[in-house]
């Protein structure tokens, strides 16, 4: 009989948070809404100092803040503040170039300051995706009412915020947002399965195989101290005694 094995998975994604030109100054109001549905700010960097006059509205997120367990946390690992060119934003958005509102996109990107956040989380992409909403704000406004561009956005041009589409387009929107990051790509599928096998599976089978020769009374714990002491990649300090040093 053969013995069926979960397949492994990746717990940690990172997608990118854009707070656009026209809502920047919504960017705390914003930001409290993030920190409620879960996310942490564990690094900032102001690289832009703005002010932006913008009329007052109230807001209520409630249903979508709704069902948040502490499981369900996000970590935001980078935030900054900057301004676009012209030519930045046609890279940017290189994808949407040749469409007809192209020139219109380009041009409302760069008319002043944006908020650009990394985020991370299980699936980070499609839970950023599904707190944003459609991305006409219209149409979201009908369909999801109390997503961030429902309240946020204006129509399907000035949508208030941006959220990567999927991980690829994350992992190059991040490069692009924050180039002195240095951030490894996630392994998924084949990828993640070569890399179990290849770097984890053998020292927890050695574990497993000392585990049962031993019989503990606390297999788990012993287990946990194992792994620790033989952890291929714990840091080794090798000090060579010389002659010299052995006569001093």
């Amino acid at each position: 009989m053969q013995m069926l094995m979960p397949e492994p998975q990746i717990f940690v994604e990172k997608t990118l948070a854009l707070i656009k030109p026209d809502v920047v100054a919504k960017e705390e109001e914003i930001e409290d809404l993030i920190l409620r549905t879960g996310f942490m700010i564990v690094q900032e960097d102001q690289i832009w100092e703005s002010q932006i006059r913008m009329g007052s509205y109230s807001v209520s997120l409630q249903p979508a803040l709704e069902n948040v367990t502490a499981p369900e946390k996000r970590v935001l690992l980078e935030k900054r503040k900057l301004q676009l060119s012209p030519e930045q934003c046609s890279i940017f958005y290189a994808d949407q170039y040749g469409k007809m509102f192209f020139p219109n996109l380009a041009a409302y990107m760069s008319s002043g300051p944006s908020v650009a956040m990394v985020l991370a989380r299980h699936r980070a992409v499609s839970f950023w995706k599904e707190l944003l909403g459609p991305s006409n704000s219209i149409k979201a406004r009908m369909t999801h009412p109390h997503s961030l561009r429902a309240v946020y956005g204006t129509d399907d041009l000035r949508n208030g915020l941006h959220g990567s589409v999927s991980i690829s387009s994350a992992e190059r929107e991040i490069r692009f947002m924050f180039p002195e990051v240095i951030s490894e790509p996630i392994p998924a599928g084949q990828r993640a399965r070569d890399y179990l096998n290849l770097h984890v599976n053998p020292t927890l089978l050695a574990g497993l195989t000392a585990l049962c020769k031993e019989k503990p009374a606390d297999p788990m714990t012993w287990l946990a101290d194992w792994l620790i002491e033989h952890n291929p990649n714990k840091p080794r300090l090798q000090h060579h005694v010389t002659e010299e040093e052995h006569q001093e």
